[in-house]
């Protein structure tokens, strides 16, 4: 007789023929298969004692193949072949490493009545080999015929975790090569025969708008996966647009083009994110000059009341209605396949990260002006509104 032992959860087991009856009055239940076998997460009910009472029909995927038969009684960590299951005689959860399973506690968690949500970093061995697995996993309380039980659901992340870690390697790789090409050409052009100094300006200036768009994206995917950091400084409303109109009066996209700050501008003094605000306005500016005509005018301006401040960029031209109706969707564009970020990242780092606001109004005979309204903090240094 083997005796209970554990170092975290509770090691006790009910038997196997106690098990299959919990396993048919379930699998008898008629949401079972209309509720658990409809989601796209694996998941499992646990008995009282952690052990699988039922499993969705698409975990045969998550555990190599294995069938329902063959892991009912187990434990979760002994279905997916941890390689600490076996730390301890009395199996999955009792070992020291256990204390430490984001799997474990979610499952105590939701059997004390408490639903959980959790990260669980797991090693299980496939093939003889072993794997590294991220699972986000969710335990929620569950009693039937008078009995405790959990659902337990598993989504696999580890191809999330894989692409953020690359993706953070490649920003960090790609921004230091293209900023190291930025100061080289900086330097040769200021021992460069006077002739070819323009075209090393432009070649420093391209290097420059190379390395705003990796930022941009940089910035894009950060606040997406809700890492992007948030650092608020005391900002005047006239030098953010002028900072604006500097990058972009040169740029290829205004060749032919006016771009201005409205005469009647407010100037504001005011607390917020000065990089981020330039993204979001950097990107309405990029916007308004892609759609515009040879000839036609960008406007950005800026107006203010006790509350709020209120940027706006506007050109002549005017969306249609389709284009209108999706403006703000991910990935949707006029420009072709591979675009459509830039609205998108407006509303995503005004509204998640600025706590503002985006609007616009597209008309005939109006043109079309994008507006993003932002709450006043009040400036640590003294306000100052004038206008121009």
């Amino acid at each position: 007789m083997i005796i209970p032992v554990t170092e975290f959860a509770p090691a006790e087991r009910i038997p196997i023929e106690v098990v299959r009856v919990q396993h048919k009055a379930i699998v008898e239940s008629p949401f079972t298969d209309q509720l658990l076998n409809s989601v796209l997460n694996y998941v499992f009910i646990l008995n009282e004692q952690r052990q699988i009472v039922f499993a969705s029909n698409n975990v045969h995927q998550l555990l190599c193949g294995k069938t329902m038969d063959s892991i009912l009684g187990q434990r979760v960590g002994e279905a997916l072949d941890c390689i600490h299951r076996q730390e301890n005689i009395s199996g999955c959860g009792t070992s020291s490493f256990c204390s430490e399973c984001g799997a474990v506690k979610s499952i105590l968690s939701s059997l004390e009545g408490k639903k959980a949500v959790e990260e669980c970093r797991l090693t299980r061995i496939v093939n003889l080999e072993a794997e590294a697995v991220d699972l986000l996993v969710c335990a929620v309380p569950f009693a039937y015929n008078n009995q405790k039980f959990s659902i337990f659901s598993i989504a696999d992340v580890s191809h999330e975790k894989r692409r953020r870690a690359l993706e953070r390697i490649f920003f960090h790789d790609v921004i230091n090569v293209a900023g190291g090409l930025e100061g080289l050409a900086e330097l040769i052009e200021s021992e460069a025969p006077s002739e070819i100094r323009s075209d090393l300006n432009m070649l420093k200036t391209g290097l420059r708008s190379l390395l705003e768009e990796i930022f941009a994206q940089r910035e894009l995917a950060s606040a997406e996966n809700h890492e992007l950091p948030v650092a608020m400084s005391d900002i005047q409303s006239l030098d953010i647009m002028n900072q604006v109109i500097r990058v972009y009066s040169n740029h290829e996209i205004a060749k032919n083009k006016r771009l201005g700050i409205d005469a009647s501008s407010a100037s504001v003094f005011f607390r917020c994110d000065p990089i981020l605000l330039k993204r979001v306005l950097g990107n309405l500016v990029k916007n308004a000059l892609e759609a515009s005509e040879p000839g036609d005018q960008v406007i950005i301006g800026c107006q203010a009341d006790n509350a709020s401040v209120h940027f706006w960029v506007h050109n002549p031209a005017v969306m249609r209605r389709e284009i209108q109706l999706q403006v703000f969707n991910r990935s949707f564009s006029t420009k072709g396949g591979g675009r459509g970020l830039g609205t998108y990242s407006i509303k995503l780092l005004t509204e998640n990260y600025l706590n503002g606001s985006v609007g616009f109004t597209s008309q005939t005979n109006d043109g079309t002006r994008f507006t993003v309204k932002l709450p006043i903090h009040p400036a640590t240094n003294e306000q100052s509104r004038a206008t121009l």
